[in-house]
């Protein structure tokens, strides 16, 4: 279509929703003006219009954060913008993977309400894990064992991951099933303490094992 159709407001912007190409993620809304969409289909990475600053803003420009632009559309009364895309690194300036990390209400909640209503138990699955350890470290819980990770650093948690490995080993050598499953649990979850303090996310890991596959 004609950008000319686009509904830009009063202000001459327009709300642009930008989401990770691969993994469907929403990572941020900000908003373009027509000078900023021009560019950002010239050079093929987004540009918006800073709306604090007055002014142009190619993201990426100082944190190398940029986002390389897979595709753009409208909806259908054609006053928002949806950009697809492949980051270079996180979008949000707290170095999260999205912007949207603040949970009021999530799917999990609900089917935890829905488990009390009728009296059956959510399932625990690895995302449920994730999104636990994501929480501790955007939102530090004194007591709280993943908080202390996250406050110690990178080098406590690759230290706890080395201790996990060996243990790992041990009860492999062991051959005792029960063992082996209670130290690889330690293993994956330490894993994932690493994976969030390093910005990985699962899509990542899924995306690179998919590489590697041959029929």
């Amino acid at each position: 279509m004609d950008i000319s159709e686009l509904k830009f407001d009063e202000s001459g912007l327009i709300p642009t929703i930008v989401a990770e190409a691969r993994s469907g993620d929403i990572l941020m809304l900000a908003y373009m003006s027509k000078d900023s969409l021009r560019i950002s289909m010239e050079e093929g990475r987004t540009c918006f219009w800073s709306r604090s600053r007055n002014e142009l803003w190619r993201k990426g420009e100082t944190s190398g954060n940029v986002q390389h632009i897979i595709g753009i559309r409208t909806d259908c009364d054609k006053d928002t913008l949806l950009v697809t895309v492949n980051a270079d690194g996180p979008a949000c300036h707290t170095g999260a993977n999205s912007c949207f990390y603040n949970e009021i209400l999530t799917g999990e909640t609900l089917s935890s309400e829905a488990s009390v209503a009728t009296g059956t138990k959510s399932p625990f699955t690895l995302t449920t894990l994730h999104n636990i350890i994501k929480d501790r470290k955007l939102n530090p819980k004194p007591g709280s064992y993943t908080t202390y990770l996250f406050e110690k650093g990178k080098d406590k948690i690759l230290k706890k991951i080395g201790e996990e490995s060996t243990e790992v080993i041990i009860a492999g050598k062991s051959e005792d099933k029960a063992e082996a499953i209670f130290e690889i649990a330690d293993l994956v979850y330490h894993t994932f303490v690493l994976m969030t303090e390093m910005g990985i996310e699962p899509e990542d890991i899924i995306n690179e094992l998919s590489s590697r596959y041959k029929d």
